[in-house]
């Protein structure tokens, strides 16, 4: 193999290591975030400067790297056994560990430096979110519901940029925080259904186990919550009827995506599909944000 094709082989890998080959996964992270700094500038009735903007996706690209590179260094040797992680590249040995380690401390320090520009407090809780990101793997062998630490580590996602545009933390920050957390645990328990079979066999823990046949009940009652919450979000901050319209709208996909994972044997494939929906979702709910951001600017 030249060298040309072996860089490109790396590369490819590389790529695959970061998920940057599934944007899905990068996109739902940056949602609640996006979420968060468009409310955040609203109560201060402006719209986000862009160089805030720029650093808030910018860093939630790099911690969502850094958290993929984790995962797959403590998943390395059970990644094998499960059908949905078999070729990652630390899996399939395409990638060494010590290519991985660099990976992660790049995506670390890009990380870092985007967290540097932020406030203190934005700054603090950024390294508050570092040791949930980074126990997380070890939660899925002996925390019976690893999704839940997921769901802590996603709400800095809310934390982080809200503190960074206003320099204090509200209500309104928390019941957001609190919509992401439900929201999380809903999408990310239908993902973990895709592997629930592997799982049983390997003793890896997922919340996908631990409610076992109630596990469509309980992805029904974190949608339901969620947008319980973010009824509660949109009164308290005024955020008008196209917003609540929008809500409203995901309301209804998740009542059909309950449905369907309710179905006798529902294929597999549904699973990565209600996956992607939320990716949707969540975009539908920022344009509800972002509309009332323009009413009120316009009021204003």
């Amino acid at each position: 193999m030249t060298t040309s094709n072996t860089f490109s082989s790396t590369f490819k890998s590389i790529v695959k290591l970061l998920r940057w080959d599934k944007p899905e996964g990068r996109l739902i992270l940056m949602i609640p975030a996006l979420w968060s700094l468009l409310l955040a500038a609203k109560s201060l009735w402006q719209l986000p400067p862009l160089d805030l903007l720029g650093v808030i996706v910018l860093g939630s690209l790099a911690t969502s790297a850094a958290g993929c590179v984790v995962n797959d260094l403590w998943d390395r040797d059970i990644d094998p056994l499960v059908e949905r992680t078999k070729h990652r590249p630390l899996a399939d040995r395409s990638l060494s560990v010590k290519l991985g380690i660099g990976v992660l401390i790049v995506a670390t320090l890009c990380a870092f430096f985007a967290a540097a520009y932020l406030n203190p407090l934005s700054f603090g809780l950024a390294v508050a979110a570092v040791p949930v990101i980074a126990i997380y793997p070890a939660c899925k062998r002996i925390f019976p519901v690893p999704q839940l630490v997921l769901s802590i580590a996603w709400g800095f996602a809310v934390l982080i940029p809200w503190a960074a545009m206003t320099g204090y933390l509200n209500q309104n920050t928390w019941i957001l925080w609190a919509a992401t957390l439900a929201w999380t645990m809903g999408f990310d328990t239908v993902y973990a259904l895709s592997d629930r079979p592997d799982d049983l066999k390997i003793g890896i823990k997922s919340s996908a186990i631990f409610f076992g046949k109630f596990t469509p009940q309980a992805i029904g009652l974190f949608f339901l919550l969620t947008d319980s919450l973010l009824i509660w979000l949109g009164i308290s901050m005024n955020l008008g009827y196209f917003y609540f319209g929008c809500v409203a709208i995901a309301l209804g996909i998740w009542i059909w995506q309950y449905l369907k994972i309710s179905a006798p044997a529902p294929e597999s494939s549904i699973y990565q599909s209600i996956f992607k929906q939320n990716v949707a979702i969540g975009f539908l709910v920022l344009l509800g944000m972002f509309s009332s951001e323009i009413r009120n600017l316009s009021i204003w």
